[in-house]
């Protein structure tokens, strides 16, 4: 144990743990039960940022953690406080990150009694968390609050939930804050299998045809440069997936964009024809292998991941190993050598040559694509953040954008939640004030959480909000023109609001553009102006998202819908 003892409430105690933790923001919504905590942070050096919404709260934790590397926290009250939080700690669960959320709870002795404000959180959050606790003594919230933290950001990282009665924190407490964390079963592995690696480092050798894939478990263990040191050692094509964006510089020679559902071809032909590929801290979501029996059926498979767990439970590897990708990766290059792939490299090039990304201009003259808008973010400020919603606008933005460093691209990649890029992108600029952070959005995923203007302006954060107003639930609709004759059933959103106004009625500047020589400079103005920003940019309204594997199709049979237009 460590400090002096010293007399404190719970609430005074759980403001002193996170200190201790190196919390310096919350995100958060006041309720009856929290106002012991609440009055705790009035005093504090600990910025608390209030939202519009719990579910805000949880995503912008989220935003700061990706964005930052640390531990993202937030708070909510009792009951539908607590479950508004839940979208948030479920996507932070399906993209693995570091999340600690602290809920109010009634008092202990009203638990069960379905008093006012109460819901079962740890019972309804069991199966999105990483650990929960629901703290029923007062002296046991020093080392709940510890292990909460450690739990979160080692291993696989994950949420943590942290229920807190009442009573818990009015009661008082000699307090205590532990030296370390002891987990019985509760010890994940760092260090990989060295006969394992060298295993790996042979299959390099011998391959003809190697690919790397590579995903978010790359950003979690900061483990970008070892992998950019592999790959040229080795000389290996890369290829990243949706959450392992900026893991390898989007400009470098050996980079082939994202693979799957609406990666690159050449990423995909190249996983198909591959003779050996290397997994590093990816889970083989479905996205991206599409018909699990033909993915990569050539190919022996070496798979590098924390969790054990993720271990041939989609895709049967070879030669696993289990441990932190940054270390593994470290030591693989010390065994490994140049693979025989420069004919395999050659083929490639010829690929990306072959089937470049493009676009077709617009309709008309003037009109805006989504895709020249992502061209221009990127020539106007390519060292910027780049969060994003979910849809169409997130694939072009993770197809046109180059990302160069980690930590650069924000999404919601498992859980694939609207509403997702706006706070996650407050959180993100809270996080990294130095940098210029974009939210690309669709006009329908931006409605999800557009109250949340309110917390960028009062808060004072300078986020860019990018609209693809094509007044359309853009991917919904591209399915439903390919695969149900056009019939859009409840996606046709035109004329519901005007973006520019509600921007300027929450405070923050309104821009919009309807011309393709007007998106430069309304990008220009927007970083310029140094304040919350929203961009309403009025694009072709069917334009489709390209390529694409249709659903259940091997990834190598690919639809390119530009061309077939």
């Amino acid at each position: 144990m460590t400090g002096s003892t010293e007399k404190m409430t719970g609430a005074r105690a759980l403001i002193e743990c996170l200190y201790r933790e190196g919390v310096d923001t919350i995100f958060g919504y006041p309720g009856g039960v929290l106002l012991p905590i609440y009055d705790e942070l009035y005093d504090s050096n600990i910025r608390h940022v209030l939202v519009r919404h719990e579910q805000a709260a949880a995503h912008a934790a989220e935003g700061y953690a990706r964005a930052t590397g640390k531990t993202g926290v937030c708070l909510a009250t009792s009951g539908p406080g607590a479950t508004n939080l839940v979208t948030g700690i479920a996507n932070a669960y399906m993209d693995s990150i570091p999340m600690v959320a602290f809920t109010g709870q009634v008092p202990s002795l009203m638990i069960g009694n379905d008093a006012f404000q109460e819901a079962n959180i740890t019972g309804i959050t069991m199966p999105i968390t990483k650990h929960n606790y629901l703290v029923q003594d007062a002296r046991e919230l020093p080392r709940i609050i510890k292990e909460a933290f450690h739990i979160a950001s080692t291993g696989r990282p994950g949420p943590v939930l942290v229920d807190l009665p009442k009573d818990i924190t009015t009661d008082e407490i000699d307090f205590y804050y532990p030296d370390k964390v002891e987990l019985r079963g509760y010890n994940p592995t760092y260090h990989g299998n060295i006969q394992q690696i060298k295993k790996a480092a042979s299959e390099i050798k011998r391959s003809k045809n190697p690919v790397i894939y590579a995903g978010g478990g790359i950003i979690s263990s900061d483990a970008a440069g070892e992998l950019t040191k592999l790959a040229e050692k080795i000389q290996a094509p890369v290829t990243t997936t949706l959450t392992g964006m900026g893991g390898f510089p989007g400009d470098h020679p050996l980079f082939m964009g994202m693979p799957g559902m609406h990666g690159t071809k050449y990423a995909n032909y190249a996983i198909q024809e591959s003779d050996l590929l290397i997994a590093v801290g990816v889970r083989f979501d479905d996205r991206v292998t599409g018909k699990l029996k033909s993915f990569a059926a050539n190919a022996k498979i070496i798979h590098i991941d924390i969790d054990p767990a993720e271990i041939s439970k989609n895709i049967k590897v070879d030669i696993p190993i289990v441990g932190d990708a940054k270390w593994i990766l470290s030591h693989l290059m010390k065994y490994a050598e140049k693979a025989q792939s420069e004919e395999w490299l050659k083929k490639v090039e010829e690929w990306k040559q072959q089937y470049p990304l493009h676009y077709i201009g617009p309709a008309t003259g003037d009109g805006i694509k989504p895709q020249y808008i992502i061209e221009q973010i990127r020539e106007a400020c390519e060292d910027a953040i780049i969060v994003t919603e979910v849809g169409q606008h997130q694939m072009w933005a993770a197809q046109y954008f180059r990302y160069k460093e980690p930590r650069t691209f924000i999404s919601s990649g498992g859980l694939g939640t609207m509403g997702y890029g706006f706070p996650a992108a407050i959180g993100a600029k809270i996080g990294r004030p130095d940098k210029v952070v974009f939210d690309v959005s669709g006009d329908g995923s931006f409605q999800m959480n557009s109250q949340e203007m309110a917390t960028a302006v009062q808060e004072n954060v300078p986020v860019i909000i990018v609209i693809f107003n094509n007044g359309y639930l853009g991917m919904v609709r591209q399915w439903q023109e390919l695969f149900y004759e056009r019939r859009y059933s409840s996606t046709c959103i035109q004329n519901s609001v005007d973006f520019v106004k509600l921007a300027e009625a929450y405070g923050a500047l309104g821009i919009r553009a309807t011309k393709r020589d007007e998106v430069r400079p309304a990008i220009e103005e927007a970083i310029a102006s140094g304040r919350p920003t929203l961009i309403d940019f009025i694009v072709e309204c069917e334009e489709n998202v390209s390529p694409m594997v249709p659903a259940g199709a091997a990834i190598n049979e690919i639809l390119d819908l530009e061309r077939k237009k």
